[in-house]
């Protein structure tokens, strides 16, 4: 995840911890080189709504600039894509989930 985040943005981001109800994590395996060469592996985990109140997914709320959600948004497969979603917590914040 680090070398992702320096690959892409040129620097570590800092975040806060918070959870997403109704969402669980599958795997998805990548084929895209640079991608997988970035991440080290094929496989990625993939947000997938199931709209059941038991399932929640922990996971970090990142500020990134709108240039840097740009570059976010071209280093994702076309397997995801990028919604605005409301946390537990009330924040919203992008998320790239199953397309």
């Amino acid at each position: 995840m680090e070398q992702v985040q320096l690959d892409n943005f040129g620097r570590l981001l800092k975040g806060k911890k918070d959870v997403l109800q109704k969402y669980i994590i599958k795997d998805l395996k990548i084929t895209d080189p640079d991608v997988i060469k970035s991440s080290g592996t094929d496989v990625h985990p993939i947000l997938e709504y199931t709209g059941n109140q038991n399932d929640f997914v922990e996971g970090t709320i990142y500020k990134i600039s709108d240039e840097e959600l740009k570059q976010a948004d071209s280093y994702e497969v076309d397997d995801y894509q990028r919604q605005l979603l409301t946390f537990e917590s009330g924040t919203k914040a992008w998320v790239y989930l199953k397309r």
